[in-house]
């Protein structure tokens, strides 16, 4: 008997049919060219990474997202979730009415709430956001949930951890999920004696040795906190010393960040997706209670109109990705993007060419240099389609710029977790919070600008005139780019 011939025949049967799978399972046809010949050139090698971080669990779903398993109950949160968003609608504000079929994507997309009245402060890197936070955890009366991708066993994780134990004796509930992979750093000592104390504690998708590749590549990057149902964080900056620029300590790279503060309704959208992270990760199910939407506290001023853009593999569509490429498209006059990870992909990248030629200042600021030499490759093979369009891209220079912002027309304002890339628009648990208001966005329009100080504008001549050893590699990342 040829054994050989067998196996030809039994490796050429198998590859035939994970190419059916690739073709059958995945959307868009780069990332399907890319690991079909993965898959045919790199024989068993590219079966596994295929199996390891492509599938498609947008499709499988992940986990079901449901706040409660009561049907009617659901009915009458999104009756009740319209009446609201359409009664901001209906108050011509003129922030929200140039973003109505922002505002409208959103509400069908994933049910988030237009909410206003929000207090709503700019935190700049950990300097001004943990000062706030350990503040803010102090004062709790009834709940912390807090949500982190990386949560590390630092002063400044001990700080907080040190509240939250205080907190749990004082009979405030606290509960923290941590990304299994982004914070292992605490696994062996700092949740054990969280968990000693009262504080309920749990990871995001354990990561098991079996799964152990699958399971690395679908992430919680959300970082949120949620205080009492009124007042919340989120934004770019994880628990860790690093964000802290000490000015004793000029060795240590500086971070710069963006973060912000909500209290109001805007923050019950991330109460809710905090509530179905937990019941997807924890051992107990937990029952929103009244507490968890409370009021929010009355003060001067019409305050400014929040709404969450969140998705992941959970999500039945890309709904962050959506929500950027509506506010690139709705834009008249200026686009301002801050972002550490930059491969745009097909859809990002026409909407962004679009809008330059169509006359619209768009501004780029990405790091010199990121801490993943194959995605600045792959993000330096897209600069020149965009500088021979018209935008404008900036390098900044001072240290890593971490923040993921927009800004249109200094009316529209974007700061969240999510990097401009595939990662973060198919494979993570991502969170970006969208702030409708003029006054917010002349605050973070004038961050941008004073980033660019510390920059380096590309030149779009000298950058066409590259060699080709500068090139190539950046050509060959591209391929990889929809694995990236």
């Amino acid at each position: 008997m040829d054994w050989i011939l067998i196996g030809e025949v039994l490796y050429g049967l198998i590859t035939g049919a994970v190419c059916l799978r690739i073709i059958y399972d995945t959307s868009t046809t780069s990332k399907t060219l890319a690991y079909l010949l993965m898959t045919i050139f790199l024989p068993i090698a590219g079966m596994i990474i295929y199996f390891c971080v492509g599938t498609n669990y947008r499709k499988r779903k992940l986990y079901s997202k449901k706040i409660t398993e009561d049907e009617l109950l659901l009915k009458e949160i999104r009756k009740r979730i319209y009446r609201k968003s359409e009664g901001v609608l209906a108050q011509d504000i003129a922030e929200v009415d140039k973003y109505k079929k922002l505002v409208r994507l959103l509400l069908n997309s994933s049910l988030s709430q237009l909410s206003e009245g929000n207090q709503v402060t700019l935190l700049l890197n950990g300097e001004q956001k943990f000062p706030e936070v350990l503040e803010a955890l102090k004062q709790a009366r009834h709940h912390i949930h807090i949500e982190y991708y990386i949560f590390e066993d630092e002063q400044i994780g001990n700080q907080i951890k040190d509240i939250l134990i205080q907190k749990a004796k004082e009979g405030v509930q606290v509960r923290l999920i941590y990304d299994d992979f982004g914070s292992r750093s605490i696994r062996k000592h700092l949740v054990p004696e969280l968990l000693e104390a009262g504080v309920m504690c749990y990871p995001f998708y354990r990561i098991l040795f079996i799964a152990l590749a699958n399971r690395i590549n679908y992430r919680n990057h959300r970082k949120i906190i949620i205080i009492d149902g009124t007042t919340a964080f989120t934004g770019g900056i994880n628990v860790s010393d690093r964000y802290i620029n000490s000015p004793e300590n000029t060795k240590q790279l500086f971070w710069r960040d963006t973060h912000m503060k909500i209290v109001g309704e805007g923050v019950y959208y991330l109460q809710y997706l905090f509530v179905c992270d937990w019941n997807f990760c924890a051992d107990e199910v937990l029952i929103p209670e009244r507490d968890f939407f409370a009021p929010p506290p009355a003060f001067e001023g019409k305050g400014a109109v929040v709404q969450i853009a969140a998705s992941g593999p959970d999500s039945d569509n890309p709904t962050i990705l959506f929500s950027l490429l509506e506010a690139i498209s709705t834009a008249e006059e200026e686009i301002l993007i801050t972002t550490p990870y930059f491969i745009p992909g097909e859809s990002l990248l026409d909407a962004l060419t679009v809008s330059a030629l169509s006359g619209v200042k768009v501004k780029l600021l990405v790091p010199e240099t990121s801490d993943s030499w194959t995605v600045d490759f792959a993000a330096r093979s897209y600069y020149g389609d965009l500088l021979a369009a018209g935008i404008e891209i900036y390098r900044y220079t001072k240290g890593f710029i971490h923040a993921k912002t927009l800004v249109s027309d200094g009316q529209l304002s974007i700061i969240g977790t999510a990097n401009m890339d595939h990662r973060s628009f198919e494979l993570n648990f991502e969170v970006n919070s969208i702030v409708y208001d003029a006054g917010f966005g002349a605050k973070l329009r004038e961050v941008f600008y004073q980033d660019l100080q510390d920059a380096v504008q590309i030149d779009g001549q000298e950058w066409a005139q590259r060699s080709f050893y500068k090139e190539f590699p950046e050509k060959v990342a591209r391929l990889m780019s929809p694995l990236l």
